[in-house]
């Protein structure tokens, strides 16, 4: 795996860390992903810096609680930029995913997060 790769891979699983972390540690998953600035949007949220990046979190886990948000495919990225699949899981039982969506970083030079544009390819109704 060359360097570039493991650069993205890398953003993206602590990405995976601060989405899936339990409410006490949601605040330091943040703060180890995200620049302190950073900004999450996608079609249901447009936030800034790690308090409401993380609130947007807790969130999703009190919609979702049992559920977890894992990589779906291969990370892909190029200069300070990567793209990536997910999907919204339970952790209990099998079936399809609830909600599956595909997200754009960008990166600092410390390859944390400055960016995310989020989209949501699939959305259960009422969510």
């Amino acid at each position: 795996m060359s360097a570039p790769t493991r650069r993205y891979e890398d953003a993206v699983a602590r990405y995976f860390e601060a989405w899936n972390a339990g409410p006490d540690a949601v605040a330091k998953a943040v703060a180890a992903a995200w620049t302190e600035d950073g900004g999450y949007t996608d079609p249901l949220a447009d936030v800034r810096g790690h308090q409401q990046i993380a609130a947007v979190i807790v969130a999703a886990h009190e919609q979702f609680p049992g559920f977890s948000f894992r990589l779906l495919g291969a990370v892909d990225g190029h200069h300070d930029t990567a793209r990536f699949s997910w999907e919204l899981v339970s952790d209990a039982e099998e079936g399809p995913a609830p909600v599956v969506g595909f997200d754009v970083i960008t990166l600092d030079g410390e390859d944390r997060i400055r960016s995310v544009f989020g989209f949501l390819d699939r959305v259960p109704a009422g969510a």
